[in-house]
């Protein structure tokens, strides 16, 4: 049993008008039916240093079932851990039951949750059923790391710290909670996550972690590939993606996952990441500008990455199917062995990160279109119609964050400006989108289908 530290309301800085106005509904409304309601991790974290969280989570003794039952606007979400998403329009506030960590070999059948099976080698060390309620005491000491464990509660207006947090925040260290060389292996994301969290608040990392991280970097290699793709997103979103990227470098995190990034990491790779954090320091929050595509362009783009893979096979090399299921290369000619030839090259890599082909393609329109948009000399018919592109936005966003000329920038700017002033709005656009000349968006008449099944006449 750990008895937490507990400082009232006069001697921490965290006020109720910092937390946003749905955040509070959720807790009031918890309260009000009796149950534990917390504001937790990272929101409590950054409001103690000052700063706009992101997200505002909340941390609660009600099971999902009795979250829902409070509020009309919840869905339940979850597979291995079931959570509580409660929506304000596009707002989602996320209030999760204490955890507790589940023992090695411990038989688990709450809540419907496997016992754990940790027979598999690549999984012997890893998390698999992090699943268990538990007391707020025990979901403290789950958490990554100090910094991530303090609680805010609504009904003294105090804040919670079961693990010292509090005096690593003051510090500006990031700590484990617990033996760092455990915890890491329990779920190699913290070393990321560790080196992230240090970048974007200008903290130290605790020595023993730091020694953990190294000694224990390519085991972040048996991390999931799309949720490591989404931490880089998260990066590049935040404002400080140089200053992690450089991090990771240095310690050997960049290697087991993307052998190119590792290779890559150079004065070109700096400048672009640079230039992409002084973008994003210019907004309260990430602009809606900061699309997937431009954040992976300028993770890649000066990696020398192809945005262009070829394509394997032919439409004169694939083999036809024809009735009988005889096989031949186009019509007339002798039967062949079936070979399955891919129709489409498979999708782009970052080492071992699937990236999102609309990304890519999208990301290759928009470096295709820079050429063009740094064109002075088109007619101003040519610069409007460009302006209609549905990628012109990104493209211009692009040009902004990597070195485009500051008056050509607010040229195109205007250009923008007096095309979506002239083009009458429209309750289908889309964001983002510009009607084409004329102020009228054409639309393509489907073709209406013929009734009943005959043949189609010569």
């Amino acid at each position: 049993m750990v008895e937490p530290r507990i400082i009232p309301r006069e001697a921490h800085t965290l006020s109720r008008r910092d937390v946003d106005p749905d955040a509070l509904k959720v807790l009031y409304r918890l309260r009000q039916g009796d149950h534990i309601a917390y504001l937790v991790g990272g929101s409590v974290r950054d409001l103690l240093l000052g700063r706009r969280p992101k997200d505002f989570d909340i941390g609660t003794s009600a099971h999902p079932s009795q979250v829902k039952k409070l509020f009309r606007n919840c869905w339940i979400i979850g597979r291995r851990f079931r959570l509580a998403h409660v929506k304000f329009g596009l707002k989602v506030i996320e209030v999760a039951t204490f955890r507790r960590q589940v023992a090695p070999g411990e038989v688990v059948v709450q809540d419907g949750v496997p016992a754990p099976d940790p027979s598999t080698p690549e999984g012997e060390h890893l998390i698999h059923h992090d699943n268990t309620f538990g007391t707020p005491e025990e979901d403290a000491l789950r958490r990554d790391f100090t910094i991530n464990a303090l609680f805010y509660d609504i009904a003294t207006f105090s804040v919670i710290d079961y693990t010292g947090g509090l005096e690593d925040l003051r510090a500006g260290v990031v700590r484990s909670i617990g033996d760092p060389g455990v915890r890491m292996v329990e779920d190699p994301v913290r070393m990321l996550r560790a080196v992230a969290i240090a970048a974007r608040l200008d903290f130290t990392i605790e020595p023993s972690l730091l020694q953990a991280i190294r000694t224990h970097r390519h085991e972040i290699a048996k991390s999931s590939p799309p949720r490591m793709l989404e931490e880089y997103y998260k990066i590049l979103r935040a404002g400080s993606a140089e200053k992690t990227f450089r991090g990771l470098a240095e310690v050997g995190l960049l290697e087991p996952i993307a052998a190119e990034l590792h290779r890559g990491a150079n004065d070109s790779l700096w400048r672009s990441l640079a230039a992409l954090d002084a973008y994003r320091r210019q907004f309260p929050s990430t602009p809606e500008t900061l699309t997937n595509a431009i954040l992976l362009g300028s993770l890649i783009v000066p990696l020398g990455i192809s945005l262009h893979p070829p394509r394997f096979g032919s439409d004169r090399g694939r083999t036809a199917v024809r009735p009988g299921g005889q096989t031949g290369v186009g019509p007339g000619s002798d039967p062949v062995e079936k070979t399955a030839i891919p129709r489409r090259p498979p999708g782009l890599k970052l080492g071992e990160l699937p990236l999102a082909r609309r990304d890519v393609e999208r990301l290759g329109q928009i470096v295709g279109l820079q050429r063009r948009i740094r064109d002075p000399g088109a007619s101003p018919r040519a610069q409007h119609a460009l302006a209609h592109r549905h990628i012109f936005r990104e493209a211009l966003t692009w040009l902004e964050i990597h070195g485009g000329p500051p008056d050509l920038v607010e040229h195109w700017k205007a250009i923008a400006a007096e095309t979506a002033a002239a083009a009458p709005s429209s309750p289908d656009a889309q964001p983002g989108e510009v009607p084409p000349p004329g102020g009228r968006r054409t639309r393509r008449r489907r073709r209406r289908g013929r009734r009943g099944g005959g043949p189609t006449p010569h």
